[in-house]
């Protein structure tokens, strides 16, 4: 009962009857029944399921050691276990078939007559016979291969004349493949008619480009122009890639002005040569004749993100000059939070520290060192922890390094590290980056600047110019820009910082968010951070509280307020974007001359809704901006007033009129939309 049988596992039967054996031990082998053998040998699937009849004894003799390690090899690595013959025997699983194992390897040929009744499993690495399936699909290759080559060769053959051509698709049709072939010929004829677009009828393949500046009245009716026409067009505008200003010269000579429109690599010329065209009618024929094919690589290059940048490398920057010590301070001061006045000061040094490390690098007295921490402090690559001293020695007085203030998560014109550059001219700065902002409007506004496509604006090669070149406002020395040029500055970089404010995190949903929207965005100016409110209300509005707050931007012994207007310009309200509907649309303000286009600003908006009169109940509607900031537009007839002075003939008359018959005025306020201008 305790007996069993060594089978070995199941092998895809082969065309060559190579029949393996298993010598198994004395006690269980077993001799092979001649009457079995023969019925084997007329029918072997038969002879397969039959147990041999009885268990053969073997000598047990040194010649068979050998086979012995044969068989156990063989039995560790494709043999199963049986029950004895004259126990049940197991069932096949489903799905698989019965087949007859293969002989054994020659040199056994004593055993190679006995088979084994196994299942033929497909988990046997012997049933995929690669080879042959290898050679199957070579051969029904080179058979398809064999058709297609011949059905081409037969079209080739009988195609039609040049006269005749058509270039229609053919087909041919083999068993179970469809194959379609095309004339080179119509693929070209297809990728012509498919490149390009049309223009008055016109198919124009090549490409219109015109160079312009920001700002210039001239580019903006060649853009009007091609805008209205439905003409694509890419414009470049020098201001924004002033590499570009070589090629230009190079094009169109040294001379040459702006804008200067090119239809592929020909130049057209500028805005007089576009307007007689367009009177006498030829413009669509110079399109046509000098656009109507592919542009070549000769014309003018189209501003690629990140890469439009002259020999493949940004503008290199001249590092400041204190940037050695500076360095050397990073690593070696002991910088950590200290408890100062009942308060938590994070990241700080004091300046017993700091001296002491300069003493110690430069080898030089301690007043020296004094020294070089103020140069440090006015370049503003330190300041104290309250922004009470520039520098001085001791251990009460606590600095820090600019990029370790806790705040500067909100300083969106800070990215990781301090600009390490030697600080540029704030007004310098502060024109190239409204010249970039201009040139974003003029490209991504609608035309009346009410509406603005941030997400076009985010992912456009302008803005990423303009977020790094706000970096360079960090160190600059604000408080020199020039009394009379302060106005307009800030009225720029509110506005600017207020686009930058809605790609960075959108538009705010309610109240707590237009507070946060206002007040924790911020950029660092000149080592200080400056936020919207902090702009408008602290230095716009002379240091006046927010409206419905009661704590003013400036402390007394706050720096800022030697930025502040001496005195409230009710002007800058109509001048001021804070990215709504119903505030004042975006602009940018000129240094020279911001007093007429702030009164500019202001008609415009009141006669864009800003004011409407009700003749027949005697009301006044005013926006509520007026409402808001009451305190810099004075009583109610003090406004009315002074609102007289920006309002257009119609509305100044009938206001007049209320003014002067000494009846009663009423002044409503119209409901303010905070919608995104989008």
């Amino acid at each position: 009962m305790g007996e069993e049988t060594l089978v070995p596992m199941p092998l895809t039967p082969h065309h060559h009857h190579h029949h393996h054996h298993v010598h198994l031990p004395a006690h269980l082998a077993s001799t092979p029944d001649p009457t079995a053998l023969k019925r084997r040998d007329e029918d072997p699937a038969d002879a397969a399921v039959q147990p041999p009849p009885h268990v053969r004894t073997a000598k047990a003799d040194a010649g068979e050691e050998k086979d012995d390690v044969y068989y156990a090899r063989k039995m560790m690595q494709s043999v199963v276990l049986r029950p004895p013959a004259h126990l049940p025997q197991p069932e096949a699983p489903p799905g698989l078939t019965r087949a007859v194992s293969t002989p054994a390897p020659n040199g056994h040929e004593e055993e190679q007559e006995r088979h084994f009744d196994r299942s033929a499993s497909a988990n046997s690495a012997a049933v995929v016979d690669v080879a042959s399936i290898g050679r199957f699909f070579r051969d029904r290759r080179d058979v398809l291969s064999s058709a297609i080559n011949r059905r081409i060769s037969s079209l080739k053959e009988t195609s039609p004349a040049p006269d005749d051509m058509c270039y229609g698709v053919q087909e041919i049709h083999l068993p179970n493949v469809k194959v379609t072939v095309r004339l080179k010929e119509a693929i070209a004829a297809d990728a012509e008619e498919d490149d390009g677009y049309s223009f008055s009828g016109t198919h124009i393949k090549g490409r219109v480009s015109f160079f312009s500046r920001s700002g210039c009245r001239d580019c903006a009716a060649v853009r009007a122009f091609f805008r209205q026409s439905g003409l694509p067009y890419v414009e470049i505008n020098l201001d924004v890639f002033p590499e570009r200003e070589a090629d230009l010269a190079f094009r169109a000579g040294a001379a040459a002005g702006v804008p200067q429109i090119f239809l592929n690599e020909k130049l057209l010329g500028g805005l007089v040569v576009l307007n007689s065209l367009r009177n006498s009618g030829q413009f669509e024929r110079r399109v046509r004749e000098l656009a109507g094919r592919r542009c070549p690589d000769a014309a003018p290059r189209v501003p690629v993100y990140g890469f439009d940048v002259e020999a493949g490398k940004e503008e290199q920057e001249k590092e400041d000059s204190m940037i050695g010590i500076v360095r050397v301070l990073r690593h070696r001061l002991p910088i950590q939070d200290r408890f100062v006045r009942v308060k938590l000061v994070k990241n700080c040094f004091s300046g017993a520290d700091m001296v002491d490390g300069i003493v110690n690098h430069l080898e030089c007295s301690r007043k020296k060192a004094v020294e070089i921490g103020k140069e440090l402090a006015r370049k503003h690559f330190i300041h104290h922890v309250f922004r009470e001293n520039d520098f001085e020695d001791g251990a009460q007085n606590l600095y820090r390094f600019l990029e370790h203030d806790p705040a500067v998560p909100k300083y969106y014109n800070f990215r990781g590290s301090t600009n390490d550059g030697e600080p540029k001219a704030a007004l310098a700065v502060g024109q190239r980056m409204t010249k970039i902002m201009v040139a974003i409007l003029e490209a991504y506004a609608s035309d009346d600047r009410r509406r603005i496509d941030y997400g076009r604006v985010a992912s456009s090669e302008e803005f990423r110019r303009y977020a790094n070149l706000a970096r360079d406002l960090q160190r600059v020395d604000v408080f020199a820009v020039p009394a009379g040029e302060r106005l307009p500055f800030f009225l720029n970089l509110h506005n600017a910082m207020a686009i930058h404010a809605v790609i960075k995190n959108g538009q705010p949903a309610g109240v707590v968010d237009r507070r946060s929207f206002f007040t924790d965005f911020q950029y660092v100016v000149g080592g200080y951070p400056y936020s919207l409110t902090t702009i408008k209300n602290g230095i716009l509005r002379s240091n006046r509280r927010q409206p419905y707050t009661i704590v003013k931007p400036f402390g007394s012994s706050d720096k800022g307020l030697e930025l502040a207007e001496r005195q409230v310009n009710p002007l800058v309200h109509f001048a001021l974007c804070n990215a709504t509907r119903s505030s004042p649309i975006v602009r940018f303000y000129s240094t020279q001359g911001v007093e007429p286009e702030l009164r500019h600003a202001a008609r415009e908006f009141l006669l864009h809704g800003g004011v409407e009169i009700d003749i027949e109940t005697r009301t006044v509607h005013l926006t509520r901006i007026i409402k808001w900031y009451s305190a810099d537009f004075g009583q109610d007839r003090d406004i009315l007033r002074w609102i007289l002075n920006y309002l257009d003939p119609t509305k100044a008359g009938l206001l007049t009129h209320l003014l002067n018959d000494g009846g009663p005025i009423s002044i409503a306020y119209q409901d303010y939309d905070w919608s995104l201008n989008v």
